[in-house]
């Protein structure tokens, strides 16, 4: 048991209170922690649940218009260099795969030229030959458009031609292709220089991009009560409890002895233990409080002298006592614990164990008289 008179006196005071309080404290912790381990939060979350993966390349074929190194007619494909006299014209289809049918694609091809001096581009040209959305089939869209090489040609000619001595001229071929799946959108971009001589062109750069892409889903999650939350409502409970058991089984303590107790503490250091004789000084003063003897102590640089047997406190200055008690003025405290019990089983005829009765107190200077009482 806690021995702190500033927790008896607590307990004098606000005992019942405590004890509802914490049985209500405990109560509510414990319902709480119920309640939280009962119903687990839910949270949405967006879940990486797949992955769309977009292609998109640009195949270039060419219809051979003579006889000659191919027979006439015949389709060249994918070949590094086409002749000009016998594929003049190139045919390009790009074609984007994407996860489903419903995929919006659209492609933009167009022919760029680009004069450079000193690696620096300084003026550029582009012309678009075709900007169209289109339809997937099976999981490809696709578009074509077939370019006459020697036009392309000839106003490459023409531009090295009057950026002569000034500049490189290049001819490039670029490819966008914009899709939506409905998860995702992107816009990926290629792009080839485009190799010219008097013979013969070709394609310089690799025409094919690959993009991928994470879907996510929205998904429910239940989250797992904090355990932190769970231990502490917990422990809270415990607490309440145990604080509520401790005050209602303390040992009862009137409020004004423990208020005394908390004063005897608090002012240890002015007060000496012993005995007061009830005929010390000629003058005895009662103060109200033991705060009040303390602060006679203080000011005359006494001690104050606690008499255990008579409940005392006093202070004594030349022929005066300062002195507090709770069992009334100085005379009343001359006969204390006295056990009623134990005269009452004595033998009326002892004359040694009977009191006097109605005879006067010995004299106060008669100390051997008092020491026969």
């Amino acid at each position: 048991m806690i021995d702190n008179p500033r927790v008896d006196l607590a307990v004098a005071k606000y005992g019942r209170s405590l004890v509802i309080a914490a049985i209500a404290i405990g109560i509510l912790s414990l319902v709480a922690t119920g309640w939280v381990l009962a119903t687990p939060t839910t949270t949405t979350i967006n879940q990486e649940t797949g992955t769309e993966v977009v292609e998109t390349e640009v195949l270039t074929s060419a219809v051979v218009v003579q006889d000659g190194l191919w027979e006439r007619d015949a389709v060249l494909e994918e070949r590094s260099i086409y002749t000009l006299n016998d594929t003049p014209d190139v045919t390009l289809e790009t074609q984007t795969s994407v996860p489903s049918d419903e995929t919006s694609v659209s492609h933009v091809v167009t022919v760029r030229y680009t004069a450079e001096h000193d690696g620096q581009a300084f003026w550029d040209e582009t012309d678009e030959v075709v900007n169209t959305s289109v339809a997937a089939e099976d999981g490809v869209a696709s578009t074509a458009v077939t370019l006459d090489v020697r036009d392309l040609a000839e106003r490459l000619a023409e531009l090295e031609d009057e950026l002569a001595g000034v500049g490189t001229v290049s001819l490039w071929l670029d490819v966008t292709a914009s899709y939506d799946t409905g998860a995702n959108a992107d816009e990926r971009h290629l792009s080839s220089e485009v190799g010219l001589s008097d013979v013969a062109y070709w394609f310089d750069g690799e025409l094919y991009d690959r993009d991928s892409k994470p879907v996510y889903t929205e998904v429910e999650v239940t989250e797992t009560p904090s355990s932190t939350l769970v231990v502490g409502l917990a422990f809270l409970s415990v607490a309440a409890f145990a604080v509520g058991a401790f005050v209602s089984l303390r040992p009862e303590v009137d409020v004004a002895t423990a208020r005394r107790a908390v004063h005897e503490r608090r002012y240890a250091e002015w007060i000496s233990h012993g005995t007061i004789p009830m005929w010390i000084g000629d003058h005895h003063i009662a103060l109200d409080t033991l705060e009040d003897v303390v602060d006679v102590a203080i000011d005359t640089s006494e001690r104050v002298v606690h008499d255990r047997q008579r409940g005392l406190f006093a202070v004594v200055t030349d022929d005066v006592v300062y002195y507090y008690s709770d069992r009334g003025v100085w005379e009343e405290t001359a006969w204390p614990d006295i056990d009623l019990e134990r005269r009452d089983a004595v033998d009326p005829a002892s004359p040694q164990e009977t009191a006097p009765v109605g005879g006067d107190l010995p004299d106060p200077d008669d100390e051997d008289a008092w020491n026969q009482i």
